[in-house]
């Protein structure tokens, strides 16, 4: 059996079960420059809505 996690074609999969701590870390980081992240679950790219909503880390 093949590797749960990785790239093909230079695309990123995942087909581990999801987590919440995952999803959020996908779907929600502004501390994560980039806008589209490798997916929670599947073949591709999730979006970063704390990116596309202009949020940025907070500074200490």
């Amino acid at each position: 059996m093949g590797d749960r996690t990785g790239k093909f074609l230079g695309i990123p999969y995942d087909w581990r079960r999801p987590t919440l701590d995952r999803t959020r870390s996908r779907w929600w980081n502004p501390a994560e420059p980039r806008l589209f992240t490798p997916k929670v679950l599947g073949w591709g790219y999730d979006v970063n809505f704390a990116r596309l909503f202009g949020r940025h880390p907070k500074k200490d």
